[in-house]
C-alpha cells in the first residue's frame, strides 16, 4: 500500500490530473467548485456562491491545488451524487 503514496515519474493519476490544463478556465472553475461542494462546503443552494468563490480564487496553479486534495475523487463523486449524476456517466461523457 505504501507504493500508492509514493511519487512515480509515470504516475497515471498525476498525468490525468495534469490534463486539467487542457480544460478552459470555466471548466477549471467548475472542477474546483465541485471539489469544494463535495467536500461539504455548501449545498445545492450554495452552488452559485461556491462557483463565484472558485472563479475569484482561480489562478495558474489549479492542477497543483487539485493534486493536493487527497480525497479529490471522493469529493467529486459526492458532488456528482448531490446533483443526481454518477461518476460513471461523467467518465462516459454523458454529462
Amino acid at each position: 500500500m505504501i507504493e500508492i503514496l509514493e511519487e512515480h515519474p509515470d504516475d497515471v493519476v498525476e498525468k490525468e490530473l495534469a490534463s486539467v490544463w487542457a480544460l478552459n478556465e470555466d471548466e477549471q472553475i467548475d472542477l474546483v467548485a465541485l471539489a469544494w461542494f463535495g467536500r461539504g462546503d455548501g449545498d445545492t443552494s450554495d452552488w452559485d456562491d461556491l462557483r463565484h468563490q472558485a472563479a475569484e480564487a482561480h489562478n495558474n496553479r489549479t492542477t497543483a491545488y487539485l493534486l493536493g486534495l487527497p480525497l479529490l475523487p471522493d469529493y467529486l463523486e459526492d458532488a456528482l451524487d448531490h446533483f443526481g449524476e454518477s461518476s460513471a456517466a461523467a467518465m462516459e461523457g454523458k454529462l
